[in-house]
């Protein structure tokens, strides 16, 4: 039987205004961030509990007419050093200084820890993916199903409360902000919704490790001018990026067991110049791939994407950081911003090839805006080079050199490099079955009313023995102009 550990005395949740995160660090090392006053530490169980850090407030000023300031309860991190692998741990949250300040009993499971050979056991159970969440109906569903598939560990990959234009789209919402308000000095960012949705998602998340990357919506520019982004995000959420070698919560990597993650931002310098790109190298050459054999990666805008919404929009990131991680062998990326489902084959530079690592497209989760359901190969539905601009970062739209769309800036056909595509909402579990083998399915929110129904699975099949630091072209080769 798993041991355990109580943070705080005995209490009532019924007085206690708060909700639990849990986040990954390590397998010993987790961090909670929880609202409370005060903690402390009666559980008997020999694990260190630095802080509470200095609480956190998050405070939003609107300057314009009509527009009211928020700020926010207090924001604590904790981190819990000493913990065993693969062992569930109990917790209360709260104020123990007020009478009933305290939530009920809640429980976490840590992760098994890696080793030489990662054998059977040496990876999670289950790892749920799912991007673009916010607060909808379809949000509801898709986070009952995913919880009905009982993962160990959930990896969003951004998008995820869109309190950034909850007040002005409302509950229809609408796909182009800018293009259905081009008047509108700043998205709102309506800050409330940060608090729904953590006690949306409090009910999961307190049981079990979240990891997180920043997406566009979490930008939320504000202030006058929007000089300020990023601030609800840096205050909410504690990642490992001290532990990681990186000195900012942009971007990170952890293990989980046999894997090995990296989450990048793309709403960052990411050129190869930069602080991002250096911090990558020098992760990625620290891999131990007898420890962690599989290695995944993920950001928010997918590289490779067939659908008209935001095709091509991050082709700047794929040419300065793609031939780096194919080098190195990155298994799996997972990406959100599109909201469908797509499913890459091997991929490198927009080729087939057995080496390149499985892109996933899964920024289906529920959100305001609707789902994606145009593709860019459909009659009249190809981009022009002007539209798809990013939030960040430059424009390199590009045509392509050789196949069946060469000298065209889209197919006619859906791309021989993607494999699946559906627009559904829905969530995805990854399994890792062994070193080679990991079991891919993605979930629609439909195949919850199924017995045995899902929308796409697939094993993925590692083949370190071929693939090994494979020579690439430079990418300026594949360019026109």
């Amino acid at each position: 039987m798993a041991s355990a550990s109580s943070i705080a005395g005995v209490g009532s949740r019924r007085h206690c205004h708060c909700h639990c995160h849990c986040l990954l660090v390590l397998p010993l090392l987790l961090l909670l961030t929880i609202q409370s006053k005060r903690l402390v530490d009666a559980g008997g169980i020999p694990t260190t509990l630095d802080g509470p850090f200095p609480p956190a407030t998050r405070a939003q000023l609107y300057p314009y007419p009509g527009l009211l300031n928020y700020t926010s309860g207090a924001i604590h991190h904790v981190r819990l050093r000493g913990l065993r692998p693969a062992t569930r741990y109990y917790y209360r949250c709260g104020d123990s200084s007020l009478p009933g300040g305290l939530s009920d009993e809640r429980s976490f499971t840590t992760l098994p820890a890696a080793g030489a050979g990662a054998g059977a056991g040496a990876y999670p159970s289950r790892v749920a993916v799912l991007g673009d969440l916010g607060l909808t109906g379809n949000s509801t569903a898709t986070v009952e199903h995913l919880a009905q598939n009982d993962p160990s560990l959930i990896l969003m990959v951004g998008d995820m409360t869109y309190a950034n234009q909850y007040r002005t789209t409302g509950g229809k919402g609408v796909p182009c902000f800018s293009c259905s308000f081009p008047d509108a000095p700043i998205r709102e960012s309506y800050q409330p919704r940060w608090d729904g949705w953590g006690r949306f998602m409090e009910p999961i998340t307190s049981k079990i490790p979240m990891m997180v990357i920043e997406g566009n919506h979490e930008i939320e520019p504000q202030g006058h001018g929007g000089a300020v982004t990023f601030a609800s995000y840096l205050a909410r959420f504690a990642v490992p990026s001290e532990e990681s070698g990186s000195k900012t919560k942009f971007y990170y990597s952890f293990n989980a067991g046999g894997i090995h993650f990296i989450m990048l931002g793309a709403y960052v310098d990411y050129n190869r110049t930069g602080a991002q790109y250096s911090w990558l190298e020098k992760d990625l050459q620290k891999i131990d791939r007898q420890v962690t054999p599989w290695v995944v990666a993920a950001w928010h805008p997918p590289w490779y994407n067939s659908y008209s919404s935001h095709y091509q929009e991050f082709e700047c990131m794929r040419q300065e950081m793609e031939e780096l991680l194919y080098r190195h062998g990155v298994d799996i990326v997972f990406s959100g911003h599109v909201h469908a489902y797509e499913r890459m084959n091997r991929v490198f530079n927009y080729k087939l090839d057995p080496c390149g690592p499985v892109y996933i497209t899964i920024g289906d989760g529920g959100n305001i805006e609707k789902i994606d359901i145009n593709h860019a190969d459909d009659p009249g539905k190809c981009p022009s080079a002007g539209d798809n601009r990013p939030e960040f970062g430059g424009v390199c739209h590009l045509n392509f050199t050789s196949g069946p769309a060469k000298g065209k800036f889209c197919w006619d056909r859906q791309p021989e490099w993607s494999a699946f595509r559906e627009s559904s909402f829905g969530h995805g579990i990854l399994e890792v079955v062994n070193s080679t083998y990991a079991l891919w399915t993605w979930h629609r929110n439909q195949d919850a009313y199924g017995e045995n129904s899902v929308g796409d699975q697939i094993y993925i099949v590692r083949q370190p023995d071929k693939c090994l630091l494979q020579p690439t072209t430079p990418l300026q080769d594949a360019l026109l102009g």
